[in-house]
């Protein structure tokens, strides 16, 4: 027994210490819990805060149709992430952090393993042996997991090499193909998200599907049903989506007057080639330093062998395509069929680069493969690539790089303590009255119980967004910028001012002071905005009849909040 394990070991020694350097980086999450500090964009200003609510709501099961009356008066649960999501039972069962911290490491050992055997299969069908390759394969591995992965899309990206392992692996095998490759299929959508990623990947699979069809002429009925598997278990999950998109005629989305296309040809190719270099916010690779040179340098190496890698030529090109892909769905030559078919504008065809986290390092695998082979000092050269790369990421583990940044902690993000003054000063119950919220995000004050007019969700009836423009029209006539912003897109219903512009972070370290505010308080009161509360204060508060009430601040806090009441 133990020397079966000794050599169990020995054969994937330099995944134990992947592992440790992995186990490493998700420390701080550990230690600090909430005094750690995380990702505001995307994350601590909005996906957070909706499993949250979902939750205390006792929304988990809640119809399509059903409100979460504590927002904009009304926001319907199919805005909200579905109670089939594992992301909201994580925050049923722990706290709020708990479930934070539980998802980034399901997310990363997810992807360490995935992309390890993906690779380590990879290297075992074209070599006959995957023992010779370790060290690339290892780090291919590593560098993936350590990727600054969006923390709320759980394995919409860290899950695809393991996805793709069980979809190759049917591929190959058919109904030979062991039980746990359709378990990972039929598992894996409860943690990732379809519309974001997933949609885009598996219609890359149902394309290979399609082309060992043509090329073989034979059907591969199991690895059709593999993907039918996922896909239709992906549907079930979103079913609210679904209905609210396609069934209930009653609900007219923001998302119908989105704009998001006005760019020329020569702008929408250099917003291709951009991301090509540099990714997207929420995808970044990180691949220009290290792993597009050695792709390039292993191509050429390979050609100079007399030997064509094709799968390195394809993955890149590939990368290419999604990327000029990517840019040209922001092209002004859209807009008439986005303006027609109603899908279009409602769903971002261009999410195809999320792909490119999945691409990008099989790149990298395989690079690092040829070069281990085919240079003198192959092995040395592998180890400097891998050490670079992650010299690169680990850096940008939360905590390092957010408390570089001077941001927040998770505890000084919500300040529950100062908004328990805020609510124990106001003395009434939060249903009874209504907030918004200047220089800071919304979501501070619904994760803390208060009853929002302002929010961001990725879906708000149509009707309350023009609502809710007459509240914040004057300021968005100061400024284009701002007002094009909330027009053509408009997830964010924030009271907007031109002074602050895109800034929500005021902490009281600023001594920035809003000197002319012109809102539609009357509007607003109609409503039932009953108190505004600002990071900064207001000058001219009297003339927008509002009342200041008192400021709020406490040492642990980083926000000064000026409370002021409406009328």
């Amino acid at each position: 027994m133990l020397s079966n394990k000794f050599e169990l070991f020995m054969k994937h020694k330099l995944l134990v210490i992947a592992s440790l350097i992995l186990a490493a980086y998700l420390l701080p999450y550990y230690l600090l819990g909430e005094d750690s500090h995380i990702r505001v964009h995307d994350n601590l200003d909005s996906n957070i805060v909706w499993f949250k609510l979902v939750v205390e709501n006792n929304l988990i099961f809640a119809s399509p149709n059903e409100m979460l009356p504590s927002i904009i008066n009304g926001l319907p649960r199919s805005a909200l992430p579905s109670g089939l999501d594992a992301m909201v039972w994580m925050y049923a069962l722990f706290e709020p952090f708990t479930a934070y911290t539980l998802n980034q490491t399901i997310m990363r050992v997810v992807a360490l393993f995935g992309m390890y055997f993906l690779l380590a299969y990879y290297f075992e069908k074209q070599t006959g042996t995957w023992t010779n390759y370790q060290l690339p394969i290892t780090g291919a591995a590593l560098t993936f997991a350590l990727l600054p992965f969006w923390p709320s899309g759980a394995l919409s990206m860290a899950g695809m090499p393991l996805a793709l392992l069980a979809f190759m692996k049917i591929r190959d095998f058919g109904r030979h193909a062991k039980k746990r490759y359709w378990l990972m299929l039929a598992l894996i959508p409860f943690h990732a998200n379809f519309i974001l990623a997933f949609s885009f990947f598996i219609s890359i699979i149902g394309v290979i599907w399609l082309l060992d069809w043509i090329r073989y002429k034979q059907l591969n009925w199991p690895f059709f049903h593999s993907i039918v598997l996922m896909t239709s278990i992906f549907l079930i999950k979103n079913y609210m989506v679904i209905y609210s998109m396609f069934l209930d005629s009653a609900y007219v989305p923001h998302r119908e007057e989105f704009e998001l296309g006005d760019k020329d040809a020569v702008g929408a190719f250099q917003l291709g080639i951009e991301n090509f270099l540099f990714a997207h916010t929420h995808d970044e690779t990180f691949h220009y330093r290290f792993i597009f040179p050695a792709a390039m340098a292993a191509i050429l190496l390979a050609v100079w062998k007399r030997m064509v890698p094709k799968l390195l030529i394809s993955l890149l090109a590939a990368n290419l395509i999604l990327s000029i892909w990517y840019g040209y769905w922001y092209w002004e030559g859209w807009r008439v069929p986005k303006d027609t078919i109603s899908l279009l504008n409602n769903f971002n065809f261009s999410r195809y680069h999320f792909l490119h986290p999945l691409l990008w390092y099989l790149v990298f695998g395989l690079a690092m493969g040829i070069i281990q082979k085919r240079v003198f000092l192959g092995k040395f050269i592998v180890l400097m690539l891998i050490l670079s790369q992650v010299a690169i990421l680990f850096p940008l583990g939360e905590e390092s790089k957010y408390s570089e940044f001077d941001s927040f902690t998770y505890k000084e993000f919500y300040s529950e303590a100062l908004f328990d003054d805020i609510k124990e000063y106001i003395g009434e119950d939060p249903s009874d009255y209504r907030v918004v919220s200047i220089g800071m995000h919304p979501t501070i004050a619904q994760y803390n119980g208060l009853w929002t007019l302002d929010t961001y969700n990725t879906t708000i009836p149509l009707s309350y967004k023009h609502s809710w423009r007459e509240v914040i029209a004057p300021e968005l006539e100061k400024n284009g910028s701002l007002e094009h912003y909330f027009d053509t897109w408009g997830s964010r219903l924030y009271l907007y001012v031109d002074e602050l512009g895109k800034n929500y972070d005021f902490t009281k370290e600023s001594d920035k002071q809003i000197e002319q505010l012109d809102i539609n308080t009357e509007h607003l009161a109609s409503m039932g905005g009953k108190y505004i509360l600002s990071a900064v204060p207001i000058q001219n508060y009297e003339e927008n009849d509002l009342t200041f009430e008192r400021v709020f601040e406490s040492p642990s806090s980083p926000w000064k909040i000026y409370l002021y009441k409406i009328g």
